[in-house]
This record gives structure tokens, C-alpha cells and sequence, in this order.
């Protein structure tokens, strides 16, 4: 069956870098569209960025300061978040669809100081 495993979370102060993970099973990764969406505290899940072949694409909030890649021989996705935000407080989740109707348990992202 279809697995998304986040990990790479943690607390980070502003202005500081976090680099999340997720494993994929159960699908042909390497020929699939994947996503990051998030969900902030008291919120619904926002789209984040895409990522198919060489194309990528980012919301307006994260653009410049997040890199979504992929490594298909390890079946994993990988956002790069840099500059971090207090507004990037949220769970973060990898998705086989952009509104995050199949995604992974999340990983806690905190920018605080």
C-alpha cells in the first residue's frame, strides 16, 4: 500500500534552515507529481510546492526560500526551507496530490525564538 514517511522537523529559530525527508513506498515514485502541503495551527492545509520531472513550482509565501527535489533511486522527497519564518510554524506533510488528500503523518516544523 501507499507510505509517505515525513521526518526532519524540529524547533529552529528565525532566519534559520531545516531540510525535511519523505520516504515513499507502495507507487512508482520516479514517474509521480509530488507536493509539500502544510498545515499552521487553527488552519486548513496550504499547497506549498510541486515538483514532476525537472518542473517545479512554489507558493508565493515560500518562493526564494524553499527547494522542494526528489532522489528517485532512494524513493525519497526533500524540501530545503532556509530563512525560515515564524509564519512557517506548521505541520508539514509530502502528498501524492496537490490538496493533500493522500499525504503522510507530517513532521512538526516551530520557528521560534
Amino acid at each position: 500500500q501507499v507510505q509517505l514517511v515525513e521526518s526532519g522537523g524540529g524547533l529552529v529559530q528565525p532566519g534559520g534552515s531545516l531540510r525535511l525527508s519523505c520516504a515513499a513506498s507502495g507507487f512508482t515514485f520516479s514517474s509521480s507529481w509530488m507536493y509539500w502541503v502544510r498545515q499552521a495551527p487553527g488552519k486548513g492545509l496550504e499547497w506549498v510546492s510541486t515538483i514532476i520531472a525537472d518542473y517545479t513550482t512554489y507558493a508565493d509565501s515560500v518562493k526564494g526560500r524553499f527547494t522542494i527535489s526528489r532522489d528517485n533511486a532512494k524513493n525519497t522527497l526533500y524540501l530545503q526551507m532556509n530563512n525560515l519564518k515564524s509564519e512557517d510554524t506548521a505541520v508539514y506533510y509530502c502528498a501524492r496530490d496537490r490538496a493533500g488528500t493522500s499525504r503522510g503523518q507530517g513532521t512538526q516544523v516551530t520557528v521560534s525564538t
